[in-house]
C-alpha cells in the first residue's frame, strides 16, 4: 500500500508537545511520527506523520489534534514511493540469537549451531522479524515458558510474520492458532510456517482481536503469545482470561518500559498472576498466569 507523509514545521518546544500528542493519537494504528532538526539557529524543526488507506481522515485527525493543542499548523503531503522497505532493510540484517533460537534469512542458514532452533524469515510486509526487541524477548521467554509448563494448544495473536507462532511450533510440536487483522500479513505468516516446514501445526487466519468463530472452536489456550501494543493488550485482557485455560500463561510485549505496571494491573484484575518481566532495549516482555 502507498504511503503518505503528512508533514509541517514549527519550534522546538511545539514540536516535542505535538510528537508526544501524536504518538498517543495513533499508537493503536501504529502510524510512525518522526520529528528532525531542519535549522538549529532557526529553531525550526519537522514533525511527520507517516500515513496509509484513508489519508484525509488521517489528516483531519491530525488537524484536529493540532487546533486541540492550539497549535495549527498547514500540513503538506508527500507521496513515498512505493517500495517494500521492510524487503530492503532485512538485506544487511544480521541473523538473530534469542535463547535456542536462531532466526535468519535463507543466505545466513549456513550459520546455525548445533542445537539451535532455526527459524527462516524472508524479506515480507509483516513485521516480525527476531531484530526488533520485542520478538527477540518473546522468543526467550516462550523457551522458558514452553520448557516448564508443556502447553498443548497455544495461540499468536497478532501473529505478523509468524515467527511467534513458528518458535512455539518448533519447540512445542503442538498446535498454534495465528492470526492477524492484516491479511497481508496473514499470507506471509501462512508462507513462513510452509519455509519452516511446521504448516502442519499453524493455522493461520484473518481476524481482529477475538472475533472469529474460530476461537470459540479452538479455545481454550494454554498458552497465548501477543507481541502488538500496550494499549490493545489492556483493552483485550477481559477477552484473553476468557481464552485462556486455567493454570495457562500468556505472554506479552510491544510494551515500553513504562506501560510496563499498567499493562500488569490491567491483567491482574482478570486474576492474572505476574511471573516474569523481561527487559530489552527499552520494551518489555511480560509473562502471567491465569
Amino acid at each position: 500500500m502507498t504511503q503518505t507523509r503528512l508533514h509541517f514545521t514549527t519550534g522546538k518546544i511545539e514540536a516535542e508537545r505535538i510528537f508526544a500528542a501524536l504518538g498517543t493519537a495513533f499508537e493503536d494504528e501504529g502510524l510512525p511520527v518522526a520529528v528532525l532538526e531542519i535549522d538549529e539557529d532557526a529553531d525550526i524543526h519537522e514533525v511527520s506523520l507517516y500515513a496509509e488507506g484513508d489519508v484525509d481522515a488521517v489528516e483531519a485527525r491530525l488537524t484536529g489534534i493540532l487546533a486541540g493543542l492550539a497549535l495549527s499548523r498547514p500540513v503538506e503531503r508527500e507521496a513515498l514511493p512505493d517500495i517494500d522497505w521492510v524487503a530492503r532493510s532485512l538485506e544487511g540484517l544480521k541473523p538473530v540469537r534469542a535463547g535456542r533460537f536462531f532466526v535468519h534469512g535463507a543466505h545466513d542458514s549456513r550459520k546455525r549451531h548445533n542445537g539451535e532452533l532455526a527459524i527462516e524469515i524472508e524479506a515480507g510486509l509483516a513485521f516480525g522479524t527476531g531484530h526488533h526487541g520485542t520478538t527477540a524477548g518473546c522468543l526467550e521467554m516462550l523457551e522458558t515458558v514452553v520448557r516448564r509448563e508443556h502447553p498443548r494448544n497455544a495461540l499468536d495473536l497478532g501473529t505478523g510474520s509468524a515467527v511467534l507462532a513458528i518458535a512455539v511450533a518448533k519447540l512445542a510440536h503442538i498446535p498454534v492458532l495465528a492470526t492477524d487483522i492484516d491479511p497481508v500479513a496473514v499470507r506471509v505468516a501462512a508462507a513462513n510456517a510452509r519455509l519452516n516446514h511446521v504448516k502442519a501445526l499453524i493455522e493461520t487466519v484473518t481476524a481482529p482481536g477475538f472475533h472469529h468463530p474460530i476461537f470459540a472452536r479452538r479455545a481454550p489456550f494454554d498458552l497465548i503469545v501477543a507481541n502488538i501494543l500496550a494499549r490493545p493488550l489492556m483493552r483485550l485482557a477481559p477477552q484473553m482470561a476468557r481464552h485462556i485455560a486455567l493454570g495457562g500463561s500468556i505472554v506479552l510485549s510491544g510494551i515500553l518500559d513504562r506501560q510496563r505496571d499498567a499493562v500488569i494491573s490491567a491483567y491482574v484484575g482478570q486474576n492474572f498472576r505476574h511471573v516474569r518481566t523481561l527487559h530489552r532495549e527499552g520494551w518489555v516482555t511480560i509473562h502471567l498466569k491465569h
